[in-house]
């Protein structure tokens, strides 16, 4: 017992006697002109692979072993100028470097560059695409930031992935949407100079927050003691989404009395972005607060509200843009002097957070965080189904659909056989279409008012979802040694989310009837024949309920020659829908809580970064994840019953990459192999198809079950500054996105005898997946002038764009007739031209981006200016099949018109479009 006492002591005094004798670098780093401390600032000894960063006083350190002799700190951070500070080091001995100072740098666009994406480009339904721009925005990597500024107003997908498979935070909590995995930017729409301090893992790289996704994880750091103190007004015009952007921010840094606060008011605003009426109303307001306890504990509370408001814009067919051009939108129409919009998108969704920071030593810490957000989000729209009661009490009447663009409004629907053809009334369509095209909300009032005892025939109502989600974490992060990082995470999610759709509007009349017009069910047949008001739910009204669990661990090492990482999650989800209405088309299957559903996930990633030298290093990540489906893809139709996907699952993800990075003082340049398979995914769509089963048209929710995708290709970044004031830079995106099987594939629809119908197989493998372009380039060239004036253009080509096909075509139903038998004038080689997948033209942008800034005593001036698309061209950023056609007939003889009248439609890119911002700083 005594010699392991013995042996005990002997260790720990050998510990202590090494850490006695331990040769330490210390400092800090202070602001050159308010001589403030500037935390994140990195600290790299240059030849070498340590590198530190400041904490929240500016002081940073290294330790351990650290080499002698004549070295070089290496001082940056964005924003400033970076400077190199000469240190000779001797065994056992401290070097205390204070009070270094670096200066702001007035010709730094990485500042500017952040406050340049207009809002719309961060946003999830802008053109019905999906976009990652804002997870890439505080990337320094070159490839990253051309993704983020100059290939996103194309769709660009980073590896042809959605922004479900990564990950944003705020305080290190969890920021996507639990119903589609998706960050709501919205959320924090125009906090731009709150929201700089981003910590981004790229790909499967590790995050010290959270386990991550395949395209990696944003960290957007909000405390208040992390913001340098100081003020900041900022004016922006533009004619993209909104056309006037005020901002002003202040914070006051870390005060003497261990408080810290800062605060921003924003607002955008605009009659018109780039398409037609596409309004834009949005306040945004933000307060954090930090208070410091003694050296160990600080507590900081944020609050984030930014109601927003903005007219959507339609797809359209092809005909409809050659009438009307590429600015054209559906959705609007002239009311008292002013344009309308139908469809407007509202969002409200408060957050308020508290975080809990705990140094339980110097090589320890806990940040325990909870979080409540709570609010609406509605999508507004015209519904014409409104009905009456006659004299026997039978519901009766219905309008037609006031779309200008429906398809008998438009000149192809009369040249086709089914019309005639009648080509006076073609013409006579084509000219109000040329002369007019746009929602008549006077007829719809005069139709109202004309009903008898004034029911509404038409009527402007609102899709809510209301969510209220609580959200708690505890991240740990411990420096077992000076090779040695372990990071952890516990995680807690509880949603309650209630969807109904709400009356907003009822266009002068004085009542709706809460009746399915077209299939005369009731939509609660607990209150049949139901009048609602404005402010009155109808049609459906349900909650889902979910509730998550998940931790990760995570270990990184680092040593001279290899720095790698393994990490691993687990995670259990619950979903369970309840039905609040008992829908009259499922009276068994709609009303009260269904069955609830569980996942369990699991995700395991490792990688290594092997440094040949300090220019030449090799990068290898691989992960294995397994995830639950999102809430929009596990119920088939939530909003009438309680139907899961058959034979859900949860999704599988496998993914691999590797890199070869070069780094010297004048060429950074770095070129990336990666793929990336998923599996068992599930889609879920809703629309009307002809000739189902035969020669029926449907309301139907397809289900496409078992989905396998393929995600191949190369990433290659290179910048060169080739002069002290100018800088070259080339971006190439190569990739190869299909479907990689043949997924199942049923409909629903209330309109079936049996509820279902299935359909086996849809051919899907090989067809290219929709989403933007799966090829893109970019070269470009920047000027910086000494004087703080700065100049760049770049040169971005898009290539590989797809149509979204229509799965039902791809199945037996498009070549079977009702009996079930072949159609009898089936042609083999014509349907295969027929399911060909359409490729849209390659095309070419050039943007145009510069600035200038000026210092005056302690305040910054700048401006800054961008042109996009300066040569206008026209291009199509994606589309979609419509799935009207559902069989070989239907889509033979609609094609076989000069003008389709169920084409595909389409969503074109901006043409010229500008951002002007002038900032002053204090």
């Amino acid at each position: 017992m005594k010699k392991k006492l013995l042996i005990f002591l002997f260790g720990i005094f050998s510990i202590v006697t090494t850490y006695a004798q331990q040769t330490l670098i210390k400092g800090s780093v202070k602001d050159a002109v308010s001589f403030e401390p500037i935390p994140d600032v990195t600290i790299t000894i240059e030849n070498t692979n340590q590198s530190t960063k400041t904490n929240a006083l500016g002081e940073f350190e290294f330790s351990g072993k650290v080499p002698f002799g004549e070295q070089v700190l290496k001082v940056f951070k964005d924003g400033y100028t970076a400077k190199r500070y000469p240190i000779v080091v001797n065994e056992g001995q401290t070097v205390n470097i204070t009070d270094m100072t670096l200066e702001f740098d007035n010709s730094s666009s990485n500042e500017l560059f952040t406050i340049t994406l207009s809002d719309d480009e961060l946003n999830d339904d802008t053109s019905g695409a999906d976009n990652i721009s804002g997870l890439l925005s505080s990337s320094l990597d070159v490839f990253q930031r051309t993704a983020a500024f100059e290939f996103s107003s194309s769709f660009f997908k980073v590896r042809g992935l959605d922004s479900d498979n990564g990950s944003v935070l705020i305080n290190g909590i969890d920021m996507n949407k639990q119903y589609n995995g998706r960050p709501q930017w919205s959320d924090w729409g125009g906090l731009n100079d709150v929201l700089r301090n981003q910590e981004l893992s790229s790909g499967l790289q590790p995050s010290s927050y959270t386990f991550g996704g395949v395209l990696g994880t944003t960290n957007i750091n909000v405390r208040a003691s992390q913001y340098r103190s100081g003020g900041r007004v900022t004016y922006s015009s533009s004619n993209r989404s909104y056309t006037n952007r005020l901002l002003a921010s202040y914070a006051t840094g870390l005060m003497k009395d261990g408080w810290s606060m800062a605060f921003m008011l924003g607002r955008r605003w605009g009659n018109e972005g780039f398409q037609d009426a596409t309004l834009y109303d949005a306040n945004s307001f933000f307060a954090s607060i930090e208070k410091k306890l003694g050296k160990k504990h600080s507590i900081n509370f944020t609050s984030i509200y930014t109601p927003n408001r903005r007219g959507k814009s339609s797809p359209n067919t092809q005909e409809v843009y050659d009438l009307k051009g590429i600015k054209y939108n559906e959705y609007w129409g002239w009311q008292d002097g002013e344009k309308r919009n139908s469809r407007i998108k509202e969002v409200e969704e408060p957050i308020i957070m508290l975080n809990h920071y705990w140094d339980i030593s110097d090589n320890t810490k806990l940040n325990t965080n909870v979080a409540y957000q709570f609010g609406k989000i509605g999508n507004s729209r015209l519904d014409y189904n409104g009905q009456r009661l006659n004299s026997d009490g039978i519901p009766v009447g219905g309008g037609s659909n006031p779309s200008p663009s429906y398809y008998q409004k438009l000149p192809s629907y009369w040249t086709t056989p089914t019309a005639g053809p009648n080509y006076e009334q073609a013409y006579l369509n084509e000219q109000q279409f040329l002369n007019d095209g746009q929602i008549d909300w006077n007829s719809m009032y005069q139709t109202n008012l004309d009903n008898v005892d004034n029911y509404s025939t038409y009527i402007l109502y609102e899709d809510r979802t209301d969510d209220k989600q609580f959200t708690a974490n505890s991240i740990l992060t411990s420096y077992l040694n000076d090779h040695v990082t372990l990071n952890a995470s516990v995680n807690y999610q509880k949603l309650k989310s209630s969807n109904f759709a709400e009356i907003i509007d009822l266009l002068g009349g004085r009542g709706y009837l809460n009746v399915d017009s077209f299939d005369g069910f009731q939509f609660d047949e607990q209150n049949p024949n139901q009048i609602v008001g404005e402010g009155d739910k109808f049609r459906y009204n349900y909650n889902l309920f979910s509730d998550i669990v998940s931790g990760f661990a995570q270990g990184q090492f680092k040593y001279n020659k290899i720095d790698f990482y393994v990490s691993a999650s687990a995670t259990n989800t619950q979903y369970q829908r309840e039905g609040l209405y008992q829908n009259g088309a499922y009276p068994d299957n709609s009303l009260g809580k269904g069955d609830k559903l569980s996942f369990t996930g699991i995700g395991l990633k490792g990688g290594f970064t092997y440094k040949f030298t300090g220019s030449h290093l090799f990068d290898v990540n691989a992960g294995y994840i397994t995830r639950a489906p999102s809430i929009q893809n596990t119920f088939s139709n939530s909003r009438e019953n309680q139907n899961i996907v058959s034979g859900i699952s949860e999704e599988k993800i496998s993914t691999v990459d590797a890199s070869y990075i070069y780094r010297s003082p004048i060429v950074k340049a770095k070129l990336t192999g990666y793929y990336s398979k998923i599996q068992d995914a599930n889609e879920i769509s809703f629309y009307y198809a002809d000739g189902v089963g035969g020669d029926n048209t449907a309301f139907v929710q397809e289900i496409l079950q078992g989905i396998d995708k393929k995600q191949i290709g190369l990433e290659a970044g290179i910048e060169a500054q080739v002069t002290p004031t100018i800088k070259l830079k080339g971006v190439a995106s190569i990739g190869q996105f299909t479907y990689d099987n043949n997924p199942n594939l049923y409909l629903t629809s209330s309109d079936f005898e049996t509820g279902r119908q299935d359909f086996g197989k849809a051919s899907l493998k090989d067809y290219k997946i929709a989403g933007g372009p799966q090829k893109a380039y970019s070269v470009g060239f920047e000027y910086r002038d000494p004087d703080y004036w700065w100049i760049g253009a770049t040169a971005n080509f898009f290539d590989d764009t797809y149509i979204d096909i229509s799965p039902l075509t791809r199945t037996k139903n498009f070549y079977q007739d009702s009996d079930g038998l072949p159609f009898n004038d089936y042609d083999p080689e014509l349907a295969r031209q027929l399911l060909k997948q359409e490729k849209f033209d390659s095309y070419m942008c050039v943007n145009l981006i510069g600035g200038k800034s000026w210092r005056i005593d302690n305040t910054y001036i700048g401006f800054f200016a961008s042109i996009n698309n300066l040569l206008d061209k026209e291009y199509k950023t994606g589309g979609f099949e419509q799935g009207r056609n559902a069989n070989y007939r239907q889509l033979r003889d609609d094609t076989s018109n000069d003008t389709p009248v169920f084409g595909s439609k389409y969503w074109y890119g901006r043409g010229t479009t500008y951002f002007m911002n002038v900032y002053f700083r204090f």
